[in-house]
């Protein structure tokens, strides 16, 4: 620590000019995020649901490029049973204003009892939920069938793929499972709206049998699917820009990103995580320790970090309502189209181009034909 402050104290030193050593511009995520006006963009439907999502989680230091820190999505279904899917039905979907692990009442009360038996912690470093929405291992576990993730997932596990019973290979199950077990809570990766291989062992890895004698292969999709990943997809992206999640997407947003994220509004959302997942909550440079600073910089880079706080005190405001946006297409209405007007210089090359009225309505009947 002391030979990296010496060299940083030296090269920026008079004598020692490095250009672009810093950058002009704040990189802190707060600031950048107030800055870019995304979210009046978002709100005014001139961004996509998607979009604004990957944006938020660029801004907050997630990338593709670091399993410890992948984009977080939501999870936005709760319906995996139907033979179709209805996205004008709100009980299609999840509940967007609690976390996954406050979704089942059941569950929550068994974590809120194991939180309050937490008496030998310090309160700044209980938690409610010992694992994490978003850690290497939630997405290798998704990311299985298709390299390098693959290669990756074994390095994991020591060498081999996973047990069997405990690999991606129903999204049902996988539903079922957040809902239940007390130690799953993960949320969704960008790719389960985007790229249907990953539900496809293309590469026709023996991924072992379950205990139920299931042949782990290709993932067991909904019925609303109709056995195709590619609908699946298609069908997943038009739920995550439905009505329903771009009036609630913002309570979600509030709990990963935002006021409900850390602090006396996250216990009331019981938004509680261990304390090592959050930024800034401790110097690993201070621990003078071997063992100790090894041990936290591995659960730190195992076990899930959450993302650099956008909005501290204010909720996120919500979408503006389909007839108030502001952004429409200037031939929404096409009976309207006899009002368009074009402009036309006075002088035209190519010769006579006639009277003025019989110029106008050449226009319109060209406009007319290029429409339809």
């Amino acid at each position: 620590v002391i030979a990296r402050d010496n060299f940083y104290s030296k090269i920026r030193s008079s004598r020692c000019v490095v250009p672009l050593l810093r950058s002009p511009k704040s990189l802190a995520p707060r600031t950048v995020f107030n800055r870019s006006h995304l979210t009046e963009m978002w709100r005014q439907r001139r961004l996509s649901n998607f979009e604004y999502i990957m944006q938020l989680n660029v801004m907050a230091g997630r990338s593709f490029s670091d399993l410890g820190q992948y984009p977080i999505f939501p999870w936005i279904l709760a319906d995996y049973a139907s033979e179709t899917l209805d996205l004008n039905d709100s009980r299609t979907f999840r509940d967007l204003t609690k976390p996954v692990g406050a979704l089942n009442p059941d569950r929550l009360a068994q974590l809120i009892d194991r939180y309050n038996s937490l008496d030998g912690f310090p309160e700044e470093q209980k938690f409610l939920y010992g694992s994490h929405y978003s850690s290497p291992g939630f997405v290798l576990h998704y990311l299985i069938r298709q390299e390098p993730f693959t290669s990756m997932h074994i390095t994991l596990q020591s060498g081999r793929f996973d047990c069997p019973d405990r690999l991606f290979f129903d999204i049902a199950e996988t539903w079922k499972s957040c809902l239940t077990s007390t130690s799953d809570v993960k949320e969704l990766i960008p790719e389960f709206f985007t790229c249907p291989e990953i539900f496809c062992n293309t590469n026709h890895f023996d991924l072992g049998t379950t205990q139920s004698k299931v042949k782990v292969d290709d993932v067991k999709l909904p019925p609303w699917a109709k056995g195709s990943a590619h609908e699946f997809v298609r069908l997943h992206r038009l739920a995550l820009e439905s009505e329903y999640v771009s009036n609630n997407l913002n309570s979600w947003i509030d709990l990963i990103f935002g006021y409900k994220q850390r602090g006396e509004e996250a216990a009331k959302a019981h938004n509680i995580f261990h304390y090592l997942s959050y930024e800034g909550s401790v110097d690993v440079d201070k621990i003078s320790d071997e063992v100790d600073r090894k041990a936290t910089e591995t659960h730190i880079q195992n076990f899930g970090q959450t993302p650099s706080q956008l909005m501290i005190k204010q909720p996120h405001p919500p979408r503006y309502p389909r007839v108030e946006a502001t952004c429409r297409p200037i031939c929404q209405d096409l009976s309207k189209l006899k009002e368009l007007r074009c402009f036309t210089p006075k002088t035209q090359f190519g010769g006579y181009q006639g009277s003025k009225d019989t110029r106008a309505r050449r226009q319109m009947e060209q406009c007319s034909a290029s429409i339809h």
